[in-house]
């Protein structure tokens, strides 16, 4: 950094919402029109299939690997799911924000919890809420991709990641999903004008206010 140049450390946006409310195709969304975020790729003990690819869908690693890791206090978070280990990697999370670059978690609240522990200055957390419980029924109904049980855990599971929005920064309804994404765009630009992560914003206006 010259004398009298501002830049920015990167940010982590963290969007959480129960399954059927619109996170995932906002996040696809973020990530289609917004140049410098990228997706942070988790670490997971579970097989790769066939159609994965070390690296860009997870960095897959044998479990004494992943113990390791979280033993030394190099994951952001993690947890146990069906017998299989996921968590976040900090150091390449770590050398985007150094660079200047966003980077997009799509986790649930405990795994948020964890985050805001690890990283409470570089850390953005958005929840996303259908308008209505009965509309995300529908929605989870309309995608014609799970039984009838399966629906009534998610709804069930819904009811308790729901429970938690306001342990999050930003709350947004997706009553229309244009909206809800452009109210999570604007919340990410806002973010990244924030006086405490401009870098050198302070010898700037003093090197300003000198001349």
């Amino acid at each position: 950094m010259t004398e009298n140049t501002m830049i920015r450390r990167g940010l982590m946006l963290v969007l959480s919402s129960p399954s059927g409310a619109g996170k995932s195709t906002i996040c696809r969304n973020l990530l289609a029109r917004q140049d410098n975020l990228q997706l942070s790729v988790s670490a997971t003990t579970r097989p790769k299939r066939g159609s994965e690819i070390d690296g860009v869908h997870y960095h897959f690693m044998s479990e004494r690997q992943f113990v390791s890791m979280r033993d030394r206090g190099d994951l952001l978070e993690w947890a146990e799911v069906h017998s299989n280990f996921y968590g976040t990697p900090r150091d390449p999370v770590e050398e985007a924000l150094s660079k200047g670059k966003d980077v997009l978690f799509d986790i649930d609240w405990q795994g948020t919890l964890q985050m805001k522990k690890a990283a409470r200055k570089d850390i953005v957390t958005v929840f996303v809420l259908p308008p209505s419980m009965a509309e995300l029924k529908n929605r989870l109904i309309r995608r014609a991709e799970d039984s009838e049980d399966v629906i009534e855990r998610r709804l069930h599971n819904a009811r308790v990641e729901i429970s938690h929005w306001d342990e999050y920064d930003y709350v947004i309804v997706n009553d229309d999903l244009e909206k809800a994404f452009a109210a999570v765009s604007a919340i990410l630009e806002a973010e990244r004008h924030k006086r405490e992560r401009v870098i050198g914003a302070r010898s700037f206006v003093e090197g300003m206010l000198a001349n």
